[in-house]
This record gives C-alpha cells, structure tokens and sequence, in this order.
C-alpha cells in the first residue's frame, strides 16, 4: 500500500478548532478519516516552525490520497502538501529498470 506524508499548516480557523478540540482529538479523527478511505494512519505528530503537522498514513492509492487531500484543503481550515514516500526496496527494484532517457538538447 503506497505511504504519504502530509505535512502542512493550520489556518486560523483550524486553529480555532484545534484550541478547542485539543490534539488528541484531532489525531482520532484523522485516524478514523484514513480507515474509512481503507488505510491506516502510521504516524501523527505536531510540530514547531514552518508546519504544524506531519502525517504519514498508509493508503490504497493516489485516488483516495486525493479525496483525502481535496477534503482537508477544501475545509479551509489546512494548507498541506502531499509526498509520496519510497521504501528503500522500492528503490532496488528502480535501479534494476532499464529507462532510455535522453536529455533536453542532447
């Protein structure tokens, strides 16, 4: 199953929201958000500096990462961005792919 991270930034009023849910509550809904698009949420954590969260949830595929991502943007409470991450076996199998590439101007 793909992984995405999400890392992003509250808005003012998911701020508001977060003051008043608390984090843990934020995490749950999360959680129950992935199961129902069939995933699993590997990693929720909050942080200082430039983004607020950092997610790492395990998902079916870009489609339901999508909907995910459309849902929370959509709500105007999150700015996030969205990377699909790379196991080091996954890595393997690429360096094993033939791949006929030509340079721009080359």
């Amino acid at each position: 199953m793909p992984k995405y991270l999400c890392q992003g930034s509250y808005t003012e009023v998911g701020l508001k929201g977060l003051l008043k849910e608390g984090g843990s509550k934020r995490r749950a809904i999360v959680e129950q958000l992935v199961r129902n698009m069939g995933g699993q949420l590997e990693a929720f954590y909050f942080a200082f500096g430039s983004d607020d969260f950092h997610i790492i949830i395990d998902l079916p595929g870009s489609v339901e990462m999508t909907a995910v991502a459309l849902a929370a943007q959509g709500s105007g409470s999150v700015k996030s961005r969205i990377t699909i991450l790379v196991t080091p076996e996954e890595v393997d199998q690429a360096v094993k792919k033939h791949v006929n590439f030509v340079a721009p101007g080359q």
